[in-house]
């Protein structure tokens, strides 16, 4: 029986959450690395994180339930400016990122790790977290 890596996770955390949706959807997968990155989160990327490994015949289906989890995720927060639901996860322009680009360039490798941001696609607002759920502002007469 073939095996795919369909994704790989730096925390226990998002990799468990993901593997019981999988479950609860009927697929058969586990995750590999699990207790080495958990025990020891130092070798996360040394090891290439905790992987989501599925059969190779049910890897488009698992794709595409990911992509619909990923797309609730985003659509669950609500932008804290402009009230609306548009997030994506996307690289923070910036500095960094320019060095990172420019040495993997280089020594085809990453010198520096990227920095990612999600950004409402309405109105730009940016946060390094995902915001909660948007709140009106209340009113206080003095």
């Amino acid at each position: 029986m073939e095996m795919e890596t369909i994704r790989t996770f730096d925390n226990y955390f998002s990799a468990n959450i993901t593997l019981t949706k999988l479950h609860a959807a009927g697929v058969e997968c586990y995750l590999k690395d699990e207790y080495t990155v958990t025990i020891d989160p130092i070798l996360t990327n040394a090891i290439g994180g905790i992987k989501l490994i599925v059969k190779m015949e049910d890897a488009e289906l698992v794709k595409k339930l990911l992509a619909e989890y990923d797309e609730a995720y985003l659509k669950s927060a609500t932008c804290p400016r402009c009230g609306n639901n548009s997030f994506a996860y996307v690289s923070k322009p910036g500095v960094a990122n320019v060095v990172t680009a420019i040495f993997t360039w280089i020594f085809s490798s990453y010198a520096v790790a990227p920095d990612y941001v999600y950004q409402c696609g309405d109105c730009g607002f940016e946060s390094e977290r995902l915001p909660e759920t948007y709140t009106e502002p209340t009113y206080h007469p003095n």
